[in-house]
């Protein structure tokens, strides 16, 4: 498999697992949080080896929600 594709995938499938702890409500909203700022970093890389500006930009947003909300939780 394509290093781009490894990328994008685990991306989308922690942002997915990300998205499930944070909504049920279960306590798990530090690893919620760290599992978002983990797909922002890979969708990140795989945004600029393809030159996807718009998701780049996306990303770093949301790596920055990523941190505010594991210091907001710790």
């Amino acid at each position: 498999m394509k290093k781009q594709k490894i990328l994008e995938w685990l991306g989308v499938i922690t942002a997915i697992i990300y998205s499930l702890l944070v909504a049920a409500n279960i306590g798990a909203e530090f690893i919620g949080f760290t599992l978002l700022l983990i797909s922002a970093v890979l969708i990140g890389l795989w945004a600029f080896i393809g030159r996807h500006n718009g998701i780049l930009l996306l990303q770093a947003f949301y790596a920055s929600a990523g941190i505010i909300g594991m210091i907001r939780w710790f």
